[in-house]
């Protein structure tokens, strides 16, 4: 016998065994296929004939025609997949793992076991991410990349196997609690995404039978239609969830309910982009990274629409705003390609955020900026500005330059922000010259039992970021007001106010001085007493060296590029040192330095600090002094101050006010 009458044989015994499995094919089976959409002619003949094996078999052979024999679309994933190259080890070693049900829910926590018979109500760690995203199943994509490397077949029936597995295990209402994880839009809306490749890969396999091929088909519909009638009520989930219905409705259009799909993610994303994002182009969650994600889900909607030929139903108002989106993230763009971590946000790799720009370069082509990021500044042209405020949403960037040796400082003093946001105003990262000194604090994780929210809460408290507090206590409010915005050859000025107290508010000026360092004055304002505290947190390897007796702190890197962080007003201020940590990815957490210069506010009058951060060369820091000329008033908004470093004199006198 040869070896493709072997194949027919055991292919026959796939199906035949499949068959007994599954619920036998009807009339039911296709109503919610449009019969009428072209392509599917033997389909509704067959259909209409009572003939429902027969009509199961020509919609098999049609979606493999139409999607098996042509390269899967991976243009809706969050991260693209290199189909150029040999398959990477961690794919493989996720798909592998997946055969034996060791699945890796979240990255940070590794792969658990679900069992020889899957549980998929286990919770082995009670962070809520480690059971929503099990949900997602993140790992059936790496094992169709699997198959499409290896052409081995167990891949292709261990997934046929799960897919059965989960629909039957998890049907919507089973329970309020399996619902809320297996359930919950954003899940609902990854599986719908990352099912479209998925099924393109597998649908020339024996195992993926025309039987099984009316199971995915359905569920598919019936996740599609749940999602559509569940949106998130607002925030990134809602983007995301938008958009992958759309996306859905562009990709199976043989669905009747596929134009409705479409509609309500184009509806809701024309709707949200209104609500979500600043006239300056920031998206109101005030984080980076979510940023980013909102610039890719309305590029790739828009997109989406292109290929259902329904991009007319998005206003020319649409694009303008994710350009503008593009060029907002631009400028809190280090030359790393990194963001600060304010909120939610954390570290990404270079190559993933250029395949970003990349994405957005496509959908702006005219754009030279955007193309300059795009090809790691081989083409288009580099920004032609340096500092820059995004005033809406309170993001300000003081910068000398846009290349490695540049140094830049981006601070936050914003409107109150959504989920994402932390009582954080203030709060900056430092840039000089190929080093960030002063990493924002990260999140650590998001939500779950006591013990998991007891480490998400370190990480959002004031006090572990670069800005001042009462007592130690969380600022209550984060609601600033900016006060002047100026720049000049020589001297770029911040100065905004947040109530971030009861009683006192918070006022904060920011001097970048010649485009080389920064003096901070920060004021305590109103009637409240206690313990005011102004917080530094440094990079994890920076070796500080602490001099109490002159409040000041310096890194030693023994590269020699190194910051002096110094109160200049002494009196009656005393540094300590504090418990400093930094979660640079979701999950890990790396102890660091961290300080503050703490003083007692005892009476109603206002209370102020003068700082200076001075980026410099060397192990030795610089001697830096400041007297306060007679003119100077800070409740005024006078300054008029010497700044003397290792003997010359720097003359600083302005109105705060105008």
């Amino acid at each position: 016998m040869n070896l493709r009458s072997i194949f027919i044989i055991c292919t026959l015994f796939i199906q035949i065994g499949s068959t007994k499995a599954q619920s036998p094919i009807t009339k039911e089976s296709f109503k919610h296929i449009n019969l009428n959409f072209q392509g599917l002619e033997n389909v509704k003949n067959a259909v209409e004939s009572g003939k429902y094996n027969d009509a199961a078999s020509a919609l098999l052979k049609y979606y493999r025609i139409k999607l098996g024999s042509r390269k899967p679309d991976f243009s809706n994933l969050e991260i693209p997949v290199d189909t150029t190259g040999s398959l990477d080890n961690k794919t493989f070693e996720t798909a592998e793992k997946a055969l034996q049900h060791q699945f890796k829910t979240q990255e940070s926590y590794g792969f658990f076991d679900f069992g020889k018979d899957i549980n998929w109500q286990l919770w082995p760690v009670k962070d809520n991410e480690v059971r929503w995203q099990l949900h997602r199943l993140k790992w059936w994509l790496p094992m169709a990349l699997a198959y499409r490397s290896t052409k081995d077949e167990k891949y292709a029936q261990e997934w046929v196997l799960q897919f059965d597995d989960w629909v039957k295990k998890n049907p919507l209402g089973l329970s309020a609690d399996n619902d809320r994880f297996a359930w919950r839009a954003l899940e609902v809306s990854d599986r719908i995404q990352s099912l479209v490749p998925t099924i393109s890969i597998f649908i020339n396999s024996p195992h993926f039978t025309s039987q099984f091929l009316i199971t995915v088909l359905n569920s598919y519909h019936q996740q599609t239609e749940y999602l559509r009638n569940h949106y998130a009520k607002e925030g990134n989930h809602r983007l995301f969830e938008a958009q992958r219905t759309l996306f859905a409705g562009a990709s199976f259009p043989e669905f009747s309910d596929a134009v409705n799909w479409r509609k309500s993610g184009i509806d809701v994303l024309n709707s949200e982009i209104i609500k979500q994002v600043y006239a300056d182009g920031v998206q109101y969650e005030l984080s980076p990274v979510y940023h980013a994600a909102a610039i890719d889900i309305f590029a790739k909607a828009y997109k989406g629409a292109q290929k259902a030929g329904v991009e007319d139903e998005f206003p020319a108002s649409y694009k303008l705003t994710v350009e503008k989106m593009a060029m907002a993230f631009i400028n809190i763009t280090f030359p790393n390609y990194n963001q600060p971590m304010f909120g939610d946000s954390w570290w990404t790799k270079k190559e993933l955020r250029i395949r970003q720009f990349t994405a957005w370069s496509e959908l702006f082509p005219e754009n030279p900026f955007i193309s300059y990021f795009a090809s790691d500044g081989k083409k288009g042209q580099k920004p032609n500005w340096l500092s820059n405020a995004l005033n809406n949403a309170g993001l300000y960037t003081f910068r000398n330059g846009w290349d490695r040796a540049s140094t830049i400082l981006i601070i936050k003093a914003s409107p109150p922000g959504e989920f994402h946001a932390q009582p954080d105003n203030g709060t900056f990262e430092l840039w000089v010259n190929g080093r960030n000194f002063t990493p924002d604090a990260g999140c650590f994780v998001y939500s779950g039992d006591a013990e998991i929210m007891k480490k998400r809460n370190w990480f959002r408290q004031t006090r572990v970021h670069s800005t001042m507090t009462l007592n130690n206590q969380d600022m209550v409010i984060t609601k600033a007001q900016q006060n002047k915005w100026t720049t000049s050859t020589d001297l770029d000025v911040l100065t905004y106010t947040n109530p971030s107290y009861l009683d006192l508010n918070h006022r904060r000026t920011v001097l970048f001085v010649d485009k080389k360092y920064f003096i901070i004055l920060d004021q305590a304002i109103g009637a409240k007493t206690g313990i005011l505290g102004v917080h530094y947190q440094l990079k994890e390897d920076s070796k500080p060296q602490f001099d109490k007796t002159k409040n000041r702190v310096w890194t030693s890197y023994s590269d020699g590029n190194n910051l002096l962080v110094q109160c200049l007003s002494p009196i009656k201020t005393e540094l300590k040192k504090e418990e400093g940590k930094v979660s640079y990815q979701y999950g890990t957490e790396t102890t660091r330095p961290a300080l503050v210069f703490e003083k007692n506010k005892d009476n109603k009058k206002d209370a102020s600090f003068v700082s200076v951060m001075y980026p410099f060369t060397g192990g030795k820091a610089p001697k830096i002094t400041l007297k306060e000329n007679k003119g100077n008033n800070y409740a005024e908004g006078e300054l008029d101050l010497v700044l003397t470093i290792d003997g010359k004199r720097r003359n600083l006198k302005l109105n705060l006010n105008n």
